[in-house]
């Protein structure tokens, strides 16, 4: 293993302080990672390479960078600290040469529906006071341009304690610029009916078609039955105006229900405090299904969905108001802004001209101010992350990026390039966590970390140079020039799916076949409307099973046991063998250890210094009372089947007297998709965004659906790991499904039978099929920027 360069050592006579050229980790044992000592150069480039779940991020984001928030956190004062979210110290001998770390992260931005781009990069900030200061009519300060701020009226008798006391009257305004009817939110939510009851039957026949609902022993239901306000025995659309009115807008009123004081409140705020208020990902699949279908969203007809108040609308600068500025493209509003010259507001405008480039420079200049921050995908949202640092003074500061080139096509990769080569050329030092090939070429010094993941990794296999890392012997190394080959014969479809005029966001009347029973490719540059033509175009409907880029919830106690289903069929398998209940073998249920609720670990909070995790000294960290423990199958107890890795579970429930067929079918998609090493326990917060993305597409396999559309899926894969996803994607289309794939990776074109291709550009360049054709067309035609870039991978 050769050792890392040391650029900038002092020479003789040099000055003592520049002799700290050096980050260095010794004895690194977060998560998967046995003891990993290493030196990283300073105010240099270095990419972190290795196969999922390597231990890459667990060195990179769980230690260096999570240490570097917690010194710096630790130089405020406690009762600052007690406000700040506390960190644990990571596991690691010795950390030293640290400077300041600023992590972007593909996390993706907040879902609040009152957060747009605009607001997540202060832009809108800015054009709220250029409006106040230029806005005719003048209507106020810059809240009254804020469609996250209501108008408030308020007067009367107020105490002054000065003194004597003495009573005065006040009154208190403040304009706002929120559209009153949808509240800021630009889209108003509408309930169905038919989809909450059958009007045609009485309370007491069943009425409610709402889950969980039907059982008339149910006591939400006795509620509305014995409440006194309707009739149970009566058909729903039989109730007078007002019967109607309390069943469905009733204020909530105690009630008794069989001798119980109960809470009687209207059907429709009922629904919208038990389901509406949660978010929809953490719901169980039916309840989702059943919120999807109830709910539906449409444009707010007051403001048109621009989230302004009228007087806000109303205030313009030229032609043109805060909502038209909001929803243009933001190259186009950078050009508007450039076009506006007045003195009294030069700082402000050379400020937000900057910021308006920034977006432009680093590939997003197709988003509008008002886009909703949670409909960016993650590359998206790591790049407005990184607009507030490119023009940053700050040097000497360590920026650690998570997967820059995700979501972006061949062509803007080398734009992110020259930016990650920027930040490094001020004199930062640059960490990034990479798998693209032309990502890894441009480090000045690379650490591939594995050989394999999970517990099979966390090791530093190499560091040195690009060009030793070609010629050393490791999994990155050896798949580093890998390159696809075009196929020699492709499938014929078996039917299409016909989409036309499809105008979603920037589409242009698109009319286009999408083939059926086929691997189809969709491709174009970030933001062609590749996203927009199919989950705008393809219903995700009873055939269509759809694994988009959204992150996967879950808390400690959540697992791929857990999240799979996995462990229902082991529960009743334990259960059926030694006659006892399901329940026992679940560590959030009956069988929990009572000390540490089945956690595994007790968690003491230490205030604003970080908490602390002690295995339980009952259970020993295996969750279970002992006499759960006790009960066996297949020879062995449930923690020792949790603990157990994918592979050796898929062994154990596969034949013998542990034959589980329910358990091995899930287990054999697991193994599918590469994540055999995974152990069934392992907690969801410590899997890394490759292995989420991989666990989320096993669950879905299992489902019944024809079309199977897959956003990005190579999101987190290293090069090895793609050529396994091929071979997973062959085996769907063998068995008869039809494969849709949204992708940018060049391997999965050249592997694909049909592609589609969006362009020319991005956003209002964009919109419209550029070519469509098998991958060896693309190759000869070379008419659009993909069929480019594919030519030069496949070396034709």
């Amino acid at each position: 293993m050769s050792s890392a360069k040391r650029p900038g050592t002092p020479q003789p006579g040099s000055h003592v302080a520049d002799s700290h050229d050096l980050i260095r980790v010794h004895g690194a044992r977060e998560n998967n990672l046995k003891d990993v000592s290493i030196d990283l150069p300073k105010r240099r480039l270095t990419v972190f390479t290795g196969v999922s779940g390597s231990g890459k991020s667990s060195l990179v984001f769980n230690t260096i960078a999570a240490e570097s928030q917690r010194l710096i956190n630790e130089t405020y004062s406690a009762f600052v600290q007690g406000f700040m979210p506390t960190l644990a110290r990571p596991e690691v001998d010795v950390l030293d040469g640290l400077t300041t770390a600023i992590i972007v992260d593909q996390q993706r931005m907040g879902a609040d529906p009152r957060s747009t781009v605009g607001t997540a990069t202060d832009v809108n900030a800015m054009l709220r006071i250029l409006f106040s200061r230029l806005g005719d009519p003048h209507i106020g300060p810059p809240s009254a341009y804020s469609f996250n701020t209501a108008s408030v009226r308020a007067s009367g008798a107020i105490t002054v304690e000065r003194g004597s006391k003495k009573a005065v009257k006040a009154t208190f305004q403040r304009t706002g610029g929120m559209c009153t009817n949808c509240e800021g939110r630009g889209t108003v939510s509408d309930i169905d009916l038919t989809q909450l009851y059958d009007d045609s039957k009485s309370l007491a026949e069943g009425a409610f078609t709402i889950p969980g609902w039907k059982s008339d022993s149910q006591w939400t239901v006795q509620v509305y039955a014995q409440s006194g306000f309707v009739d149970p025995d009566k058909p729903i659309r039989e109730y007078t105006d007002q019967e109607l009115r309390d069943f469905l807008y009733g204020e909530p009123v105690k009630v008794k229900v069989n001798g119980v004081n109960l809470t009687y409140e209207g059907l429709i705020p009922k629904i919208q405090k038990s389901f509406l208020s949660k978010d929809k990902e953490a719901m169980q699949p039916h309840i989702r299904a059943f919120v999807e279908r109830a709910v539906t969203f449409t444009t707010c007809p007051e403001c048109e969905g621009t989230r302004l108040s009228e007087g806000a609308r109303s205030s313009r600068i030229g032609k043109i108001s805060i909502a038209d500025a909001c929803a243009m493209e933001i190259r186009d509003l950078a050009e508007w802004v450039r076009e506006l010259d007045e003195p009294s507001v030069a700082p402000l405008l050379t400020a937000l001209r900057d910021t308006l480039d920034s977006f432009t420079e680093i590939g997003l200049g197709y988003l509008s101010l008002d886009r909703p921050a949670g409909t960016l995908s993650g590359g998206e949202a790591q790049r407005v992350k990184m607009i507030r640092h490119l023009g940053s003074s700050l040097t000497d500061t360590t920026y650690v990026f998570d997967e820059p080139t995700v979501g972006l096509h061949p062509h803007d990769i080398q734009r992110m390039n020259d930016l990650l080569l920027r930040l490094r050329d001020k004199g930062n030092t640059v960490l990034v966590v990479e798998h693209k090939p032309e990502a890894i070429a441009i480090a000045d010094h690379v650490v591939d970390l594995g050989p394999g993941a999970g517990t099979q990794g966390g090791t530093v296999c190499f560091e040195g140079t690009v060009a030793e890392l070609r010629g050393s012997d490791t999994v990155t190394g050896r798949h580093l020039d890998d390159r696809a080959v075009l196929k020699e014969s492709v499938r014929k479809p078996t039917g299409a799916l016909e989409i036309r005029d499809a105008r979603t966001h920037n589409l242009q009347g698109v009319d286009v076949d999408v083939p059926l029973g086929v691997l189809c490719v969709v491709t174009g540059v970030a933001g062609s409307g590749k996203s927009s033509l199919i989950h705008g175009s393809v219903p995700a409907g009873a055939d269509v099973v759809s694994v988009d880029q959204s992150p996967i919830k879950g808390s400690r106690r959540s697992n791929p046991a857990t999240y799979t289903g996995l462990l229902d069929p082991i529960r009743k398998a334990f259960a059926k063998a030694n006659g006892v209940k399901p329940a026992l073998f679940s560590a959030n249920s009956e069988g929990a250890c009572p000390t540490c609720n089945g956690a595994g670990v007790i968690y003491t909070d230490l205030a604003m210094m970080a908490g602390v995790a002690t295995p339980c000294e009952d259970c020993e960290g295996k969750r279970f009372q002992p006499a759960v423990l006790e009960y066996r199958f297949g020879g062995r107890d449930i923690s020792e089947v949790l603990a157990m890795s994918v592979d050796r579970a898929e062994e154990f429930f596969g034949a013998g007297e542990a034959r589980t067929p329910a358990a091995h079918k899930i287990l054999q998609r697991l193994s599918d998709v590469g994540l055999g090493y995974l152990t069934l326990g392992q907690p969801l917060t410590t899997l890394s965004g490759g292995e989420r993305q991989r666990l989320k597409l096993a669950t879905h396999m299992g489902e019944k659906g024809g079309v199977y559309v897959l956003d990005e899926p190579t999101t987190g894969l290293h090069l090895a790991d793609v050529e396994q996803l091929l071979g997973l994607l062959d085996r769907l289309v063998d068995a008869g499904k039809s494969v849709i794939v949204i992708e940018h990776h060049q391997a999965v074109m050249a592997h694909a039978d049909w592609i589609i291709d969006l362009g020319p550009g991005a956003g209002h360049d964009g919109g419209r099929v550029v070519f469509e054709g098998t991958p060896a067309d693309l190759v000869a035609d070379r008419s659009t920027l993909t069929g480019e870039h594919l030519a030069a991978y496949v070396g034709a």
